[in-house]
């Protein structure tokens, strides 16, 4: 069985940053999966579930609500890794080109003073938040951003090389 793509990413050398995970057509145009990564995988831990489900909230809302990319915004949610998000936008751009949204949206997280949709009506799990977790993890996270922007690391995703046998075995490096 083939490895889908995001498995295919080098997780012991990945950096936090925006990458671009997979593009896909579809019957009316072209939707892009990027990965926003907030920690370093297996060398930091998980970020806090309830920090988490946080920014979750806020960074959908800020997201759906941008004037300039409300209308291209199909998902953001959380990886089961608790490490990052996906974010599923119509078109297909580079990940230097929503920097400054990524920027933007984990920037208001600071500024928020409380939870969007975080009631038993609107949320599934409503007590499940740290608004105070998601601000130091927002501020963590758009400050490296803001630090790294011209490194490539922070926006090209490390693979990992197949070695593949004449038998069709699959193989990777260490």
């Amino acid at each position: 069985m083939d490895l889908i793509p995001s498995f295919s990413v080098d997780h012991t050398a990945i950096v936090p940053g925006i990458f671009t995970s997979r593009v896909d057509t579809v019957e009316n145009g072209t939707l892009t999966t990027y990965d926003v990564r907030l920690t370093h995988p297996n060398r930091e831990p998980a970020v806090d579930v309830a920090a988490m489900h946080t920014l979750e909230h806020i960074v959908a809302t800020y997201l759906r609500n941008d004037p300039d990319w409300k209308d291209e915004v199909i998902y953001w949610g959380p990886m089961g890794c608790l490490t990052g998000f996906y974010l599923i936008l119509k078109g297909s751009r580079p990940p230097r080109e929503i920097f400054d949204l990524i920027l933007r949206a984990f920037r208001s997280v600071e500024q928020a003073e409380s939870v969007p949709g975080a009631s038993p009506k609107n949320c599934g799990h409503y007590l499940m938040h740290n608004l105070g977790m998601a601000k130091w993890y927002a501020a963590r996270f758009a400050d490296y951003l803001a630090a790294n922007a011209d490194r490539p690391e922070t926006f090209e995703y490390p693979r990992t090389e197949r070695l593949v046998t004449e038998d069709g075995q699959h193989f990777y490096d260490s």
